[in-house]
């Protein structure tokens, strides 16, 4: 694995390739990654993998055309023939007058902040083995457990860096662990699936093996029996699991390429209320050891936390250069680059702030509504914002989770269904976004 610094030299190569071969400007990634997976299923080893790759994207811009190109052969012959052909393919593009590197003046200057993003802690294939081993037999052992899909553990590490022609060189290293378990409880067509997963930047920082599979365990057991949802309107109340999926479609809606496509259910909202007041959403690229933590964007520029729903109003969009031009605004550093292609947008550590409300006041005063814990399909309009998909959890009867549910459908439109959201306190940082325990009055319910 190289060191961040020989990553960067790679890229800043390449970009000096490039301008010495007649682009007018460029930028190129250089990104390495090295992981080890192992899975087991019912006691016994089923998998080891182990996969190591290398690869360089870069982008060139002759006036206002541009080209991207990518490869893994890192030969020098295989570099010039590279540079030769982005050009080439550059002269031959359409216009694009938003396209560019980000403004100069913006981009990050001095030392990034440190993040504490890779651990020194190797990890060997044994090491894994175990862990996935005794995450698989924590599961099993959980009562009604009647067979197994496996357990598993991965460790990894990567490094990523970006140079570009006008001024700005930068690389980091990532390291990630990880532990799984998936079961099955009960027999023939009454069985009931379910898992549990941790991921972390350091291993230290990872639960333990028996706690992630007791965990997988209760959730497979606890959905056995479900019985048909009542149809109708009600309170919903989402798991955190899948109620990050709605923080999801928010960061979809508010990206640059959305509103200038004009294909957003929040095109002018910009500045309004869109959350219930006391609603706060937050992007952290700053978070030590976060999963989604960066020191700058892909285009080279600082981040820094943000709010983008602060006390029910946003206050942002989320934008890199191209669509920050177009819209005549400044770049948010929410810019996010693949080995491929121009620049997109993407969040980083993005997690709702908690209420005031543990979860057990959040459904005291509900006497027929459900917590969802699976949500199935991708039944969302994201020019309409009208939302349908499937489901399964929890009938609330009297102000208590009781029996399992599943087989029914949970519909609103997102503009109305953020409107009347409620989080609970149970906040924990566990993935990339995260939220509460939260609670959305008025859904309507079609039952199995």
């Amino acid at each position: 694995m190289l060191t961040p610094s020989q990553a960067q030299d790679r890229a800043h190569d390449i970009v000096r390739r490039a301008t010495a071969a007649g682009a007018d400007a460029a930028d190129a990634v250089f990104a390495a990654s090295a992981s080890t997976e192992v899975s087991v299923r019912l006691g016994k080893l089923e998998d080891v993998g182990r996969s190591e790759g290398e690869d360089l994207g870069l982008r060139v811009f002759v006036g206002s055309r541009s080209a991207s190109v990518s490869t893994s052969d890192l030969s020098p012959a295989a570099m010039d023939a590279l540079v030769e052909r982005a050009v080439a393919m550059a002269r031959e593009a359409p216009e694009d007058r938003w396209a560019g590197l980000a403004p100069q003046d913006r981009l990050l200057h001095g030392t990034p902040p440190a993040l504490d993003l890779a651990d020194r802690h190797a990890c060997t294939p044994e090491q894994l083995r175990t862990a996935a081993q005794r995450a698989e037999d924590a599961a099993r052992a959980v009562e009604g457990v009647t067979n197994s899909e496996g357990g598993g553990a991965a460790a990894s590490e990567s490094v990523w860096a970006l140079a570009t022609s006008h001024g700005f060189a930068g690389s980091y290293a990532t390291t990630g662990f990880s532990v799984s378990a998936s079961v099955i409880a009960g027999e023939g067509s009454a069985m009931q699936r379910d898992y549990a997963f941790h991921s972390a930047r350091h291993l230290a920082h990872l639960d333990t093996p028996e706690a992630i599979g007791q965990l997988a365990g209760e959730r497979a057991v606890a959905r056995l029996d479900p019985g048909n949802a009542r149809s109708g309107t009600m309170p919903i109340v989402f798991d955190p699991r899948v109620g990050a999926s709605l923080l999801g479609h928010l960061s979809g809606a508010i990206t640059g390429g959305a509103i200038t496509r004009r294909t957003s259910f929040l095109l002018d909202s910009l500045g309004t209320e869109v959350f219930a007041p006391g609603v706060t959403i937050r992007d952290d690229p700053h978070r030590p050891h976060g999963l989604r933590s960066r020191p700058f964007d892909g285009e080279g520029l600082p981040v820094s936390p943000v709010a983008i729903i602060e006390n029910g109003m946003l206050e942002s969009w989320l934008l890199d250069s191209a669509s920050a031009r177009q819209l005549g605004l400044e770049p948010t550093g929410h810019a996010a680059r693949g080995i491929g292609g121009a620049p997109g947008v993407s969040t980083s550590n993005l997690y709702m702030e908690p209420g005031k409300v543990p979860v057990a006041t959040l459904i005291e005063d509900i006497e027929d509504g459900i917590y969802v814990t699976e949500l199935i399909g991708q039944g969302v309009n994201p020019v309409t914002g009208d939302y349908s998909r499937g489901a399964a959890g929890f009938a609330i009867r009297g102000g208590e989770i009781v029996a399992p549910v599943a087989g029914f459908t949970i519909a609103g439109n997102l503009l109305a269904m953020y409107r009347a959201l409620t989080p609970a306190n149970d906040l924990v940082f566990r993935q990339g976004v995260n939220v509460p325990t939260l609670r959305i009055d008025g859904m309507t319910v079609a039952g199995g």
